[in-house]
């Protein structure tokens, strides 16, 4: 399986282009993906699968984190340098360093193997949807940082920051309330979703990789703060 010209799919199917090593797994992807509506292409080895994504660049990327040639890891901070289209990556269980690498170069969510079509159906669905979400109303300005939902984009003393969806969900969230405190349990519930189940530990990878984009003391920050034993929340002027 190889990924077509770019517009090969059926008129408004999302694209998704599946980079994974292991045919019999991306064969059950594209199989169940395509049975849930999406038009997917399936390339196996990692150098492939950069050439893919720069020849037509798809809706949604699905990549196995340990590939033949540019590995997964590398394939996110190349397509992280040019675009903000999801990524979903693939990891076996043994593999949660490769997980949290992932996703602090850029990385939307991840999967880990074996994992239930129901499940891969509803993490891609979520991803489009946030992706393709309708501009909000308010443009946040919150001392040196600006956040425009319909751009999708934040800025930092006006130097844009390039964040993926989850970061910049996670930071419009927060800094739409101002001195509240959320638990973990709760941003994972806003990011994610309800019926989605996460590691703690995601929420607290996605705080720190937007700390380092957005504060100017990552170990200091002035505007995500830590409440001990309660959670985190975008601190008041």
């Amino acid at each position: 399986m190889a990924l077509g010209p770019a517009g090969g799919g059926a008129v408004n199917q999302p694209v998704i282009l599946i980079v994974e090593d292991d045919v019999r797994i991306a064969e059950v992807v594209v199989k169940n993906l395509e049975s849930a509506g999406f038009t997917c292409h399936a390339v196996h080895h990692g150098g492939e699968g950069w050439e893919r994504f720069l020849a037509a660049e798809p809706d949604l990327l699905i990549l196995d984190v340990m590939l033949p040639g540019l590995d997964g890891i590398e394939i996110t901070r190349r397509v992280r340098k040019r675009s903000r289209v999801p990524i979903l990556v693939l990891t076996a269980r043994k593999g949660e360093g490769d997980t949290v690498l992932a996703l602090e170069v850029g990385a939307d969510d991840y999967l880990t193997k074996p994992f239930r079509t129901r499940e891969l159906i509803a993490r891609v669905r979520a991803l489009l949807r946030r992706a393709s979400a309708g501009p909000e109303v308010e443009v946040l300005a919150r001392g040196a940082l600006r956040i425009d939902p319909g751009r999708r984009a934040a800025e930092r003393d006006g130097e844009p920051v390039a964040l993926t969806t989850l970061e910049f969900d996670l930071l419009y969230f927060l800094a739409g309330r101002v001195g509240r405190v959320f638990s973990r349990e709760a941003l994972m519930e806003q990011v994610w979703g309800e019926d989605r189940v996460v590691d703690p530990r995601s929420i607290d990878s996605l705080i720190s990789r937007l700390r380092r984009k957005l504060e100017r003391d990552p170990g200091n920050p002035e505007y995500i703060q830590t409440v001990w034993g309660a959670g985190y929340r975008f601190a008041e002027p």
